[in-house]
């Protein structure tokens, strides 16, 4: 396993975040390992934290699925938008220009985010060919395409059913002038990548209107996704199992069969 902490830094900032990397071992005796497609994970935390539960057990689960991985510790409050997002940026830039050494896809690189994290990784999704990106960057455009996204529970909305913590954390003092800028079912192009998404109806934090509007958007602009809405279940479920439950009302069978549904949508794109 190459196992390794790596700092990155958006230039012009004066924040450091840092990838976690999940690489197989390159080996003769698994060539089918020379190659694969690679998950950018960033786990929800309300742009507060970045949380353990949607991390490390995530990536565990698509190395058995035949993924490289690699988790995104971003920067959060007192960081503000674009930050973070940008820094998703890096790491979908890192994948393709170092991670090639250790196996990754450049053209299967995907993003999966967690809540606030689907926010980041939705929000990247329909910034990332905006010219500051790569202008910020001092990259080409096309070398930060995501060629799909995850997006699990995600606050996606910045009006009504917002999780409004989540967006005052992303802005900061801005959150009055800015907060519509966040909204991203507004936001979605045609350059918006295939989108998985899951939520479940019962969800008090983060409301399953996140997702709906979400989808909506997507169906609009024809944007390949796949939609899961799970009757039963609160918020912040991560894999749905007793790895990553802290007591019986997180272990959720049904609903902890959205990883396979999710790895199986990005192997067909």
């Amino acid at each position: 396993m190459i196992h390794e902490t790596i700092p990155i830094r958006v230039p012009g900032s004066a924040e450091y975040a840092r990838i976690v990397t999940y690489f197989p071992d390159l080996s003769p005796e698994m060539p089918q390992n020379d190659r694969g497609p690679t998950v950018v994970v960033c786990p929800g935390g309300a742009y507060a934290f970045t949380s353990d539960r949607e991390a490390e057990p995530i990536a565990a689960e698509l190395l058995t699925r035949g993924f490289r991985v690699v988790v995104l510790r971003y920067s959060v409050a007192p960081a503000v938008f674009p930050t973070a997002m940008l820094e998703v940026a890096k790491a979908v830039e890192y994948v393709r220009t170092e991670g090639v050494k250790y196996g990754c896809d450049p053209e299967k690189v995907f993003t999966m985010g967690f809540s606030a994290g689907g926010h980041l990784a939705a929000s990247y999704g329909d910034f990332w060919a905006e010219p500051f990106v790569a202008e910020t960057l001092g990259v080409e455009k096309e070398l930060l395409r995501p060629n799909g996204q995850v997006l699990c529970y995600p606050v996606i909305t910045s009006g009504e059913f917002a999780h409004h913590d989540s967006i005052k954390n992303l802005l900061g003092a801005s959150y009055a002038e800015k907060r519509a800028e966040m909204a991203l079912e507004d936001r979605v192009t045609a350059d918006t990548p295939p989108t998985f998404l899951w939520h479940t109806q019962e969800d008090g934090l983060v409301p399953v209107e996140n997702t709906l509007r979400m989808a909506a958007a997507l169906q609009e602009k024809h944007i390949r996704m796949e939609v899961h809405i799970y009757p039963d279940g609160g918020h912040g479920l991560s894999l749905a199992n007793a790895i990553t439950s802290g007591d019986a009302s997180g272990v959720l069978p049904r609903v902890a069969r959205w990883i396979d549904d999710a790895a199986a949508f990005l192997k067909t794109l």
